[in-house]
């Protein structure tokens, strides 16, 4: 029996999606799970996959096509089954009748419209081919785009650095170099925001306008911690070593078990918490950053918590996140101890009730019993949605998660 397959919705604030490009043809084989297209969101371009196995007998939605999310993009069934090729208003006018609204007013339904590919700058190109043309010094302005609407896509910028093709670069007047110093653009350079910036800032300008935020700061004692992970390296491949992020993801979620309050969202008047401890982990990408989920952390051993970040990661960094990667977060950190960060303060992240911020663990002086000692410390501070928990509560957590991360093997039992 042929099966519809929708445009994904890939968190809270999405409502539409780009199909940048069909990965699989009309005609063509296909397994459940195989990629059946691109899509291109405010936060990265994501590979659909198929729910289905069998042939893809229609294409609903035209590559370049801005569709609604849930809105049908494709249907895949058995060799020779027959199906109405409909336009995409006609198969939602069909669900309508199916399921009709309480009400007698007639109802509205959003189509996909065909517009031009997203522009985040003077030339129309796909988040990847950006950061490949970036990567590699290719100037996206002499790449012949094969994409909708004459986009620019990642296999145009690998053929033109296949042909040898290099950035032009344009002079600009500078200032000349006196006393060794270096020289200064007096040039003022406006840059285009790309759209996951855009909509970086307007989830944190809703979260900030809208969440009433406190802060709780604690100090961790990192020895054992950083003594049981040397251990655990030492057993285990260049490419599977766990980091200490990986420590302070396992030992959080375990915590949040102890208080469901903080891994919680509000709705309306009431607060729902969540079932599952599904962490989310803040990862630098191209033009800003998103999160990547770990689900059911508090389950996880850390070899798995390690294996995922890092996949997912990779797969953020290079635009091609699937929906699962960046959906069903219920907590979320975000760590900048790599950056030599002492300690900061995050915005949660709605609809979220609480984030974690953690800064870096270094060696300090530390007075112990009555000596002075060098010991390992790190400072991580969590923000809370006032109208969900207290300053109590969220104290009660930082310490017990201190039970965790200084006596470490408590998360390996």
């Amino acid at each position: 029996m042929a099966e519809t397959i929708n445009m994904p919705k890939l968190g809270f604030d999405m409502a539409e999606g780009l199909l940048v490009r069909w990965v699989k043809q009309v005609g063509e084989n296909i397994n459940k799970g195989d990629v059946l297209a691109e899509i291109e969101t405010d936060k990265a371009t994501v590979e659909v996959e198929s729910s289905a196995s069998g042939v893809v007998l229609q294409h609903i939605a035209d590559q370049g096509t801005m569709v609604p999310v849930n809105a049908p993009i494709a249907i895949v069934g058995q060799a020779g089954e027959k199906v109405e090729v409909a336009s995409p208003s006609k198969v939602e006018s069909q669900k309508s009748e199916e399921k009709p609204a309480p009400q007698s007013t007639p109802t509205t339904v959003a189509t996909p419209q065909t517009i031009p590919a997203a522009d985040n700058g003077p030339v129309k190109a796909s988040p990847l081919a950006r950061k490949v043309a970036k990567d590699n010094g290719v100037n996206l302005a002499t790449v012949q785009g094969t994409g909708p609407g004459g986009r620019v896509v990642r296999k145009d910028v690998e053929t033109a650095l296949a042909g040898g093709q290099t950035s032009k670069v344009e002079s600009r007047p500078a200032t000349p170099i006196t006393n060794y110093q270096l020289p200064v653009s007096t040039e003022d350079k406006i840059i285009a925001t790309t759209k996951l910036r855009q909509a970086i800032g307007r989830r944190l300008v809703e979260s900030k306008q809208t969440i009433p935020h406190f802060y709780v700061t604690h100090e961790y004692k990192m020895e054992a911690v950083m003594d049981m992970r040397k251990q655990i390296n030492a057993y285990l491949p260049d490419n599977e070593k766990v980091s200490v992020n990986d420590f302070i993801i396992k030992a959080a979620a375990l915590t949040l078990r102890q208080f469901p309050n903080l891994n919680a969202t509000l709705k309306g008047n009431e607060i729902i918490q969540f079932g599952h401890v599904n962490v989310s982990v803040a990862v630098t990408v191209p033009g800003g950053l998103m999160t990547v989920v770990v689900k059911d952390a508090d389950v996880k051993s850390l070899r798995q918590i390690s294996g995922e970040i890092k996949a997912m990661a990779g797969r953020a960094r290079e635009g091609k996140v699937k929906p699962e990667d960046v959906d069903g977060s219920t907590f979320s950190t975000s760590n900048l101890g790599m950056y030599d960060v002492e300690e900061f303060i995050a915005i949660v992240n709605p609809p979220e009730a609480a984030i974690l911020a953690i800064g870096s663990a270094k060696e300090t002086p530390v007075v112990v019993k009555g000596e002075i000692k060098i010991g390992s410390r790190m400072k991580a501070t969590i923000s809370v949605d006032h109208r969900v928990s207290d300053g109590a509560e969220a104290a009660q957590f930082m310490q017990k998660l201190a039970e965790f991360l200084e006596n470490p093997v408590r998360m390996l039992v």
